[in-house]
């Protein structure tokens, strides 16, 4: 591993060096046990990041997908979220680049660093040095919204159909977000369940390149509380924020349901 000097170096080290051990896992492994290999992924990269974190920054709290929560972490000042295989099930899958290593640093109520491993596209996207986004998207290329390939959301599709929009779907929840903050996809929107682990990465990197990124009711993403669930998200470019919330609450009052419900 390379000399770390700051936490945003931290998070981008970290979460490629995670990444790299995970692809050589699914080499060696192959595809013919995927349940195998899943719970292999999982548990050999929380092992590296833990251990590394560990030793990195010692006095830091950790909250892990993979790990036993410490309520400790709720009196930190400094807590590191992880998502050691965000998309477990398409890293089991032969061909499939949508899964990631989230690693980001809230402090003092803040996200502060992030980043966002890619192995098998072969990217690390990071709060160091955030895409470029270009100022203004091209007025005729028609918006596409990335949403959960096994869980989209009953209001994407209505959404998609009022704005004209294209449904890319995907796995990850950060692979999702990058492909927003990639110029791949415009919007990502999500409800019906969700953890901190999932989005605080990705958020992190997305905040840093000037995305929007909040509940789908336009609230707060909150981050190191006593429940972790964070069940919907919104990112997208900052000037498609309005147009995409108010979509959002029309299609939720067209069920009868507040925009926290699940779909």
């Amino acid at each position: 591993m390379k000399s770390i000097r700051n936490d945003h170096e931290v998070a981008r080290d970290l979460a490629g060096e995670a990444g790299q051990l995970l692809l050589r896992l699914r080499a060696r492994h192959g595809f013919d046990e995927p349940e195998v290999l899943r719970t292999l992924g999982d548990r050999t990269s929380h092992e590296f990041l833990f251990s590394a974190l560990g030793r990195l920054r010692p006095s830091d709290a950790v909250l892990s997908e993979e790990g036993v929560d410490d309520e400790a972490r709720l009196s930190s000042r400094r807590v590191w979220i992880i998502d050691p295989l965000d998309g477990t099930r398409e890293f089991a899958e032969p061909g499939r680049t949508d899964w990631a290593v989230h690693v980001a640093l809230w402090e003092n109520g803040e996200l502060v660093a992030g980043a966002v491993a890619l192995p098998a596209q072969g990217s690390t996207l990071s709060s160091v040095d955030p895409p470029w986004l270009p100022e203004e998207r091209p007025s005729d290329q028609r918006l596409r919204i990335t949403a959960s390939r096994t869980r989209p959301p009953e209001f994407v599709q209505r959404m998609a159909n009022q704005l004209g929009a294209e449904v890319v779907p995907m796995g990850s929840a950060g692979a999702k977000i990058c492909a927003v903050l990639l110029g791949v996809a415009d919007i990502y929107v999500h409800s019906g369940g969700q953890y901190e682990w999932d989005s605080a990465a990705p958020v992190a990197v997305a905040r840093a390149a000037g995305l929007h990124a909040s509940r789908i009711d336009g609230s707060e993403l909150l981050y190191n509380r006593a429940d972790p669930r964070l069940p919907d998200i919104l990112v997208c470019r900052s000037e498609l924020s309005g147009m995409l919330l108010a979509s959002i609450r029309d299609g939720a009052d067209l069920d009868n349901a507040g925009p926290h419900a699940g779909g």
